[in-house]
């Protein structure tokens, strides 16, 4: 018996803000998640409220602001009807692709027609050094990766794939010019959703970007995880507030909703190894993604690849062969920002907005993890 075909119909996100500093920092993230998930659902009137089955949103560290299951507080704060419902998951860094995923095997599975994916990060105010008194005592002796700083698994990735200082500060200031060039063409403000923030002001374009970027001023940055060590502030993803949600249907749903899909879903991977190089999941995860979905690397128009540092990011590039051309074209995670559970979201946006700019077809989007894994999921424009 054939599937269903899993399509996305439409998909927003909020601008990606600085964290502790930009315009969401004095915000509560339940409210421009919800100002968000409104804005995306405006886009298809057609689909009622009462025909979501669940909304699913990823979310890397549901703590504090985000805690009490986030995503039935957004769905309330939204205004959404009490008959709509929300569960919140963490696959840390790729949750935002993991709940895309957990909608699409819902709807293939036959429970589901309609669900709303996606993720929210609150870097200003969930993130915080992990207490002591909260480490498991037996894998704090016997397994080093498990607690280990992401900085520190960045450095070991640099010196075992032999990534230089130079190497990396040459992809930092690629990422932040192909954004800003971006940014200026209007190529990453179409899928962005306005938001009002608590000071009254329409929040409609991502801040972390740094035009003036220079590969003179990032030489001259100090490494900020080993004293000697070659990985700076901007050659790691930065710290971001943010959130975006994706709406996928059975394809039967849509066309009886009369709403023309933009793309198809096609599979999901997630692929374990050495937490102490958790920046190399993505060589495990792509290769799983690509035999299950029968497709080829030479099949992918555009690689959305999370540059959590950019040590693993050209590690991965380059263990995989991928044509850098392909990979990031609107710029990466140095620029941009990793506003962790939203990201896997994000970077789904980014290459449908890169296939529709470019007329291609496949997209690619995949990611490191914390604690040793690696995502990957494949879409495929209609």
């Amino acid at each position: 018996m054939s599937r269903k075909e899993v399509v996305i119909v439409t998909y927003g996100r909020s601008a990606c803000c600085r964290a502790r500093k930009g315009s969401f920092a004095n915000m509560h993230p339940i409210d421009y998640a919800a100002q968000t998930l409104k804005g995306v659902l405006s886009k298809v009137p057609s689909l009622k409220p009462e025909m979501i089955d669940d909304v699913i949103v990823g979310c890397a560290m549901p703590t504090d602001h985000l805690s009490m299951n986030a995503g039935r507080l957004i769905v309330n704060r939204a205004g959404l009807p009490d008959e709509v419902t929300a569960q919140t998951i963490n696959r840390f860094c790729s949750s935002g692709l993991q709940s895309i995923s957990n909608a699409a095997n819902a709807i293939w599975a036959e429970q589901m027609d309609c669900v709303v994916a996606g993720g929210v990060e609150s870097m200003t105010h969930c993130f915080n050094p992990y207490p002591e008194e909260h480490k498991n005592p037996w894998i704090v002796e016997n397994y080093i990766g498990g607690y280990m700083g992401m900085g520190e698994t960045a450095e070991r990735v640099a010196e075992k794939y032999a990534i230089s200082r130079k190497m990396m500060d040459q992809m930092a200031f690629e990422s932040h010019s192909k954004a800003y060039d971006a940014q200026n063409t209007g190529k990453l403000s179409s899928s962005i959703i306005p938001v009002i923030n608590n000071d009254g002001k329409l929040i409609v374009s991502d801040e972390g970007i740094r035009p003036t970027t220079t590969i003179k001023s990032l030489s001259n940055l100090d490494p900020c995880f080993r004293p000697d060590g070659v990985v700076t502030a901007a050659t790691s993803s930065q710290m971001t507030d943010a959130a975006a949600f994706v709406v996928l249907m059975s394809l039967d749903k849509a066309t009886e909703l009369g709403i023309k899909p933009i793309a198809k879903f096609l599979g999901f991977s997630v692929a374990g190894c050495d937490p102490t190089l958790m920046g190399m999941g993505p060589i495990y995860a792509i290769p799983k993604v690509l035999e299950l979905t029968k497709l080829s690397i030479e099949d992918m128009d555009v690689i959305e690849l999370n540059e959590a540092f950019a040590s693993q990011s050209i590690a991965c590039i380059n263990e995989l062969n991928l044509d850098s051309s392909s990979v990031n074209p609107y710029g990466g995670a140095m620029a941009l920002g990793h506003p962790m559970g939203a990201t896997g979201s994000i970077l789904t946006i980014k290459a449908l907005d890169w296939l529709e700019d470019n007329n291609k077809n496949h997209g690619l989007i995949s990611m490191c993890i914390g604690g040793g894994m690696g995502a990957a999921g494949i879409v495929e424009k209609i």
